[in-house]
């Protein structure tokens, strides 16, 4: 089975607690996810990684333009087809969340520490690129590692599409 290449972004924010990561719902499966898509050859993946978080989650910021990671799932082209597809994954300092966005009626929205955040996605390696961000935001930003969010009782904040 062949790969084929995707661009994610990995949009999050940082509060006086600590970090918060958004995680969306795929449309078809409705499982935790980040923003990703298609690559296209006129841009940069990062671009491509920004331009999927606008449309699947309203979201506008700064990207980056070195990946973090990257990771593999299994996409679901229609029910007899799958395919593999890696992901690259690009860090998004989220600005603005948008009111309204192309997939806002098909998706669902959260926003979570990381740690809860890692607990959602199915996919490991998403899982752990997710859990390494605050320490690296910590060693390039001098940011708080841990989320006082973190605590058990905290749930996060969510937005429902539907």
């Amino acid at each position: 089975m062949s790969m084929l290449n995707q661009y994610g972004a990995l949009p999050y924010v940082v509060t006086d607690d600590g970090v918060l990561v958004c995680l969306i719902t795929s449309r078809g499966s409705r499982r935790w996810v980040i923003p990703k898509g298609w690559p296209k050859p006129t841009h940069p993946g990062h671009e491509m990684a920004a331009r999927e978080a606008r449309e699947e989650a309203g979201l506008l910021g700064a990207i980056e333009a070195e990946p973090v990671g990257s990771y593999v799932y299994r996409k679901r082209l229609h029910m007899f087809a799958r395919v593999q597809c890696r992901v690259t994954v690009f860090p998004l300092l989220v600005e603005t969340q948008l009111c309204m966005w192309p997939e806002k009626a098909e998706r669902n929205l959260v926003w979570l520490p990381p740690r809860k955040a890692a607990k959602r996605v199915a996919e490991a390696e998403l899982s752990q690129i997710i859990l390494a961000l605050p320490s690296r935001l910590a060693s390039v930003a001098g940011l708080p590692v841990e989320s006082s969010t973190s605590k058990p009782g905290s749930s996060g904040y969510s937005s429902s599409g539907m």
